[in-house]
């Protein structure tokens, strides 16, 4: 990623700092006699991969709870509810995440009496894969007080049946009052979740994570982590500047760790195209009764952005449909730009407001497998003519933009390796469609790469320390058995990393 030597034979480092990169010759001279030299014969080693855009306790929390990943149908759902594990429960209620009606035969959505038959007593919260719909049984709905006289709360709905009964389906800010009845896991559930998380992003090659809104209890336990020199990664995380502990985070102001910084503050604008609440300018093709939701007013945001920012932190947006990114695109080129503010998402764009981000100097933080999940029902979202600037990383890169590429982890699998073939190919695992869903948009191997090493690094100010293999740089870096930039695409998919090593410490080292 060093533009200057793209490629080299031979890295070390001392210290935690990049000493050498070149031919092997220079590099033995540079280490000198007392170095450890390990060779791996037929390996690549690349910069540190980054997450952009990541939920490091959700992903704990789904590997703990019920998955509902990849199931097929309502029924399928149920029966892995009903084999639930034991830490899928908190407190009382069974928990799950996952499931996602448009994979499902007609794809509606489900409802809360085959719950009830399963779980007439017992509160049940499923979380949608997006996190912005929430699936819940009668029981969960009475403890929250949610009957057919309940209103719909700004920004959020409640699914009704024809009897204006709720059918246990909640969108968005609608879900704040279920969830508000669901105990908070204790402090080992906590710390036990982290810990599988962070393990789950080393073996995979993450050397860094931009968490993308934590809350403030998870921070401290990761800062207790970080002082003791136990944070496997570097985090770069997001302030949660939308929800009970907003004023407490604008109050601290900006935190730098050793591991671990605190520079930036993740606000929600709108909800997700799958679940029908992403805000667009014109209703959805395919139900023209919504136009989705915004979770905030344009005032109350702005309002809330510039508090932040005179604060010194970096704003990061969520935004998904086309109204949601005119609000944010006008909203933070109001802010300082030396502050890099970010668009989250930035998922379906007006033609017009493409460019904006490199006139404003805005970052678009993209996640490339959020369009090979949503390319099968996406055009009947949004229309032919609103999709051309949907996922449209290659049209704001040729702008000259700052880009850096995630996950959204655990909407989408955390390991990049998918993230690049995604970008390179814009297909899934079997390679449809052929040529790749709107094929101008493919990106090539280095531009791929670039989004999850330079880019990532940029959007967390830290250019001038990681991204590439440099001398003085972080010793940053995964070792591969394979070329993620030259070799085909397909060798993404089942390619697994070899090492881990973050400060120039093995943080994780295939058996």
């Amino acid at each position: 990623m060093d533009s200057e030597r793209p490629t080299a034979e031979a890295i070390a480092w001392r210290h935690g700092k990049i000493l050498a990169v070149g031919g092997r010759r220079e590099v033995l001279e540079a280490a000198g006699a007392d170095a450890i030299v390990e060779t791996f014969a037929a390996s690549v080693i690349i910069p540190g991969l980054v997450d952009a855009h990541g939920h490091l306790a959700s992903l704990g929390r789904s590997l703990s709870t019920t998955s509902l990943l990849g199931v097929t149908s309502e029924e399928d759902a149920i029966a892995r509810v009903t084999a639930a594990p034991a830490s899928a429960y908190q407190g009382e209620w069974l928990l799950g995440r996952g499931w996602d009606q448009n994979d499902w035969a007609g794809t509606r959505y489900p409802g809360k009496g085959s719950l009830d038959a399963l779980h007439p007593k017992t509160p049940v919260f499923l979380s949608r894969i997006d996190g912005h719909a929430a699936w819940v049984n009668s029981e969960a709905l009475r403890r929250a007080g949610i009957t057919a006289a309940t209103k719909d709360p700004p920004g959020g709905r409640i699914l009704r049946d024809e009897k204006g009964e709720p059918t246990g389906v909640l969108i968005d800010n609608a879900i704040d009052a279920v969830a508000a009845k669901i105990p908070a896991p204790t402090d080992e559930e906590v710390r036990l979740r982290l810990k599988v998380a962070l393990e789950t992003c080393a073996r995979l090659g993450l050397t860094q994570v931009h968490d993308a809104g934590m809350d403030l209890r998870t921070f401290r336990q990761l800062q207790q982590w970080d002082m003791i020199r136990a944070l496997p990664l570097r985090l770069y995380v997001m302030a949660d500047g939308q929800g009970d502990e907003a004023e407490q985070f604008l109050g601290l102001g900006t935190f730098s760790g050793r591991h671990l910084e605190m520079k930036a503050v993740k606000l929600l604008i709108d909800g997700a195209l799958g679940s029908r609440g992403a805000a667009l300018n014109t209703p959805y093709s395919d139900e023209p009764s919504q136009q989705g939701l915004l979770l905030l007013t344009p005032e109350a945001f702005e309002e809330r952005a510039r508090d932040f920012s005179e604060r010194g932190f970096q704003v990061a947006v969520h935004a998904i449909g086309d109204r949601a990114n005119s609000v944010v695109l006008e909203g933070l080129a109001k802010l300082d730009p030396k502050l890099r503010h970010r668009v989250e998402h930035a998922q379906v764009l007006s033609e017009g407001d493409v460019e904006k981000f490199a006139k404003h100097g805005l970052i678009a933080s993209f996640q490339p497998t959020h369009a090979t999940s949503d390319m099968p029902w996406a055009t009947a979202r949004l229309g032919p003519e609103r999709t051309r600037f949907a996922y449209a990383w290659k049209s704001v890169l040729d702008t000259g933009a700052h880009v850096a590429f995630g996950s959204d982890f655990p909407v989408e699998d955390p390991n990049p390796l998918l993230g690049l073939y995604a970008a390179r190919t814009r297909q899934d695992a079997k390679g449809a469609p052929n040529g790749g869903w709107m094929p101008e948009q493919v990106l090539s191997g280095d531009e791929a790469l670039a989004g999850f090493t330079k880019g990532a690094a940029y959007a967390a100010f830290a250019e001038a320390r990681r991204g590439q293999l440099k001398v003085g740089f972080d010793a940053d870096f995964v070792v591969l058995p394979i070329d993620p930039v030259a070799d085909a695409p397909t060798a993404l998919l089942d390619a697994k990393v070899q090492v881990t090593v973050v400060d120039g410490v093995d943080v994780y080292r295939a058996p």
